[in-house]
């Protein structure tokens, strides 16, 4: 926390997973920020943010480690870059620590990284934060799937300003991700800024526990991509809802299906009416192991 002036007190998230997550310092980070884009599956280039109208309003984007996921995640930027970089990202993640209320908002400071400090769009998230959506900010103090969205637009914005809206969401059931999708996509259409929604999201968990266990003769990682692929194809379909029916009906281990459900409410709402997988991957292929995190970048149009 920092003292701006008189009377103004600006606070600052210090970023709780640099030095886990991704490197905890600039140059080293840079460093593998790039390697994610030129790795076998990721982007293939640096991308470079083109100046234009953005047809994009919607990604999916994994938040695993960047040595696991990094790649996965460079073609939602790749694409974002050359589709038109926003003003404002709206970024909504799972709550993996159980700390904070059912939906909360951080509406006022900034989030430091190793890349430098992001504002938050303090109107926006005021405006945001009403019926189920709560101005809460602990939920945010450990929770990882959202910062880990920052270094990468941070890198691809070359020192351009943006801001951002934190959304952490503990609930994830239909009727919590519809009204959360409503309110935002309100939000956005009252706004003049220029917004993308990113849905913080990783697939299934495989082989962590009995409840993920593949099948008798399916190795762990097969399992998890049969088992994305469900969940995929109702994205691609833009039908949020039987995203939700079908990762309950199948088990998916799916951490951030009420976030990818919620953005395609908002996006539909703000006239999307495409989605496009660009890639998808998983752990095992950077580590094969008794367990698996499957990975999709994902494009909502």
């Amino acid at each position: 926390m920092s003292t701006l002036g008189r009377g103004f007190v600006n606070i600052i998230r210090n970023a709780v997973v640099a030095g886990q997550f991704y490197p905890g310092n600039e140059k080293t980070l840079r460093q593998q920020i790039e390697q994610c884009f030129f790795d076998k599956r990721g982007f293939g280039s640096i991308p470079t943010v083109k100046k234009e109208e953005s047809i994009l309003k919607g990604l999916v984007v994994p938040h695993a480690g960047f040595i696991y996921s990094g790649a996965i995640a460079s073609h939602a930027y790749g694409r974002l870059a050359r589709q038109g970089f926003a003003e404002t990202f709206i970024i909504l993640g799972p709550n993996h620590t159980g700390m904070g209320s059912g939906v909360s908002v951080m509406i006022q400071g900034s989030w430091k990284t190793p890349l430098g400090v992001v504002d938050l769009d303090e109107p926006l998230a005021q405006a945001i934060t009403t019926g189920i959506i709560d101005h809460d900010s602990s939920a945010h103090t450990y929770e990882h799937s959202i910062e880990v969205q920052l270094p990468f637009l941070q890198y691809i914005a070359k020192g351009e300003r943006f801001t951002f809206v934190p959304v952490c969401m503990m609930m994830q059931d239909y009727e919590t991700v519809q009204e959360v999708g409503d309110i935002i996509a309100t939000a956005v259409q009252r706004s003049k800024r220029k917004i993308v929604l990113i849905a913080s999201s990783d697939f299934s968990h495989a082989g962590f526990n009995d409840q993920s266990q593949p099948p008798k003769g399916l190795r762990v990682d097969e399992y998890a991509t049969k088992q994305d692929a469900l969940a995929i194809k109702e994205i691609l379909a833009l039908d949020p809802k039987q995203l939700i029916k079908t990762v309950e009906e199948h088990h998916i281990t799916m951490c951030g299906f009420g976030p990818v459900a919620a953005m395609l409410i908002a996006t539909k709402k703000l006239g999307a009416n495409t989605a496009e997988l660009l890639k998808y991957g998983t752990s095992y292929e950077v580590y094969p192991d008794s367990s698996c995190v499957g990975y999709g970048a994902i494009v909502v149009s």
